[in-house]
């Protein structure tokens, strides 16, 4: 069967992917082809539609003849038997791959401007291209989405190579193709209307896609919490009251660290965390201090023994969970979340939201190797120079966010949700980066 258009093909593959309808599901779509065929199902399941950016390799001799692919997030494939048959020297390959790994960095930049991704960690996501012939842009894809922390991947083409498709289902968790073919010739004649797709189409349609989607696009909705139990972390000092919260196959867990005996229901950690939720990412709000301490002001600002508790919380929750962690500081929370980043290599990342994180003083800042995000509000001058000064003395990779209108308690309309969002953002974003060193030179 033919197809008229890139636009029909995934009209015709949404109705095989109805029964991911209501399921939160990310569609991504293979740059340039893939992009109208993902538009099409996106909109059909009311989903978020983003992109997997890959760069077939090509043999220059034969440039519809592909002997791998390069993806984001250092994703490498390689077809050896093509390798092989092309006759392409060692050298001739990396010149090509250096070329291509440029040209995919420019396409991100073009592509994604200063759009965040779509969060992926913990959700299922549906992968769409226009075909596959040797497979290896779509196997990029895959584990581009896999890097980015996928629970389940899905490929969706319209046809493609028996073979190829065979080796697909080993790298996807599930394929879907209305017409396997024994062989796939040119995969323009499969289409009456196969154009190219320039810059300004990609642009045009992330945009029709982004107009109907639901308010619940980028996650569940408010409305379907899932529901924490308290737990008591052991400590040496006595155990340590907390909430606990893991959502299906979270992809990691978040140390709120309140230094106090109220952090558990904070309105506040509760819309933060609630935001992780829906990301995919599992919570623990944890009270370092009991009520009784909490009385004396000097355990609030006790950084050290807030960090040591904290780090002990850590460790407790890996060994739990089995899952990465990461740390999430209010108030004197935030010195205690970076000092104790600073004596534990395995914190994935840290967020502080608003807070004194320079109370973790200069030489443990300086210690801190997990990517670490500042959120603070713009009229609040005091905490703003304090946390530039903590950002000064760090030499990790660190950012300050600054949210205008509001102060360092963010009950401004509308402060707080973008709050949640910043610390989604990094979390997510950092924890597939720090997976993605499993997947680089992946054959």
């Amino acid at each position: 069967m033919r197809y008229e258009n890139r636009a029909e093909a995934g009209r015709r593959l949404a109705r095989d992917l109805e029964h991911l309808r209501d399921t939160h599901v990310v569609v991504l779509g293979v740059p340039r082809g893939g992009v109208p065929v993902a538009c099409e199902v996106a909109m059909h399941l009311d989903a978020p539609l983003d992109l997997a950016v890959v760069r077939k390799l090509r043999v220059p001799w034969q440039p519809e003849l592909g002997f791998g692919a390069l993806g984001e997030h250092g994703v490498r494939v390689l077809n050896p038997d093509i390798v092989r048959e092309s006759g392409l020297s060692t050298i001739e390959r990396e010149r090509l791959e250096r070329a291509e790994q440029a040209e995919l960095e420019g396409q991100v930049r073009l592509w994604r401007d200063d759009r965040a991704p779509v969060p992926l960690a913990g959700r299922s996501t549906v992968i769409l291209h226009d075909a596959v012939a040797t497979g290896a842009a779509a196997e990029a894809a895959c584990r581009v989405a896999r890097a980015r922390g996928a629970a389940h991947v899905i490929l969706a083409v319209p046809f493609g190579q028996e073979e190829s498709l065979a080796h697909l289902r080993v790298v996807a968790d599930e394929v879907v193709c209305p017409q396997p073919l024994h062989h796939i010739g040119s995969v323009g004649a499969w289409y009456e209307d196969f154009g190219p797709i320039n810059d300004a189409d990609i642009a045009a349609l992330l945009a029709v896609a982004a107009r109907p989607a639901s308010a619940s696009a980028h996650g569940l909705p408010p409305e379907h919490p899932w529901p924490g139990r308290p737990v008591d972390v052991p400590a040496r000092h006595a155990p340590m009251a907390a909430l606990i919260t893991l959502p299906p196959a979270a992809q990691g867990m978040v140390i709120f660290a309140h230094a106090g005996s109220a952090g558990r229901n904070d309105p506040r950690n509760q819309c933060l965390a609630a935001a992780l939720h829906r990301a995919g990412l599992g919570t623990l709000l944890l009270d370092l201090l009991t009520e009784d301490e909490e009385r004396n002001l000097h355990n609030v600002f006790d950084i050290t023994m807030l960090a040591r508790r904290l780090h002990a919380a850590s460790a407790w929750l890996r060994r739990e969970t089995g899952l990465p962690v990461s740390h999430c500081g209010v108030e004197t929370g935030a010195g205690a979340a970076l000092a104790a980043a600073a004596t534990d290599d395995d914190i994935r990342a840290v967020v502080c939201i608003g807070g004194r994180p320079e109370l973790a003083g200069p030489a443990a800042l300086a210690r801190v190797r997990a990517p670490s995000l500042f959120v603070v509000g713009a009229l609040d001058t005091c905490l703003l120079g304090c946390t530039r000064v903590a950002a000064d003395w760090m030499h990790c990779d660190h950012r300050v966010e600054v949210v205008p209108g509001t102060g360092h308690l963010f009950t401004e309309p509308g402060a707080l949700d973008v709050a949640a969002e910043l610390t989604r953002d990094w979390f997510t974003t950092h924890l597939a980066r720090a997976d993605t060193r499993a997947l680089q030179g992946s054959p």
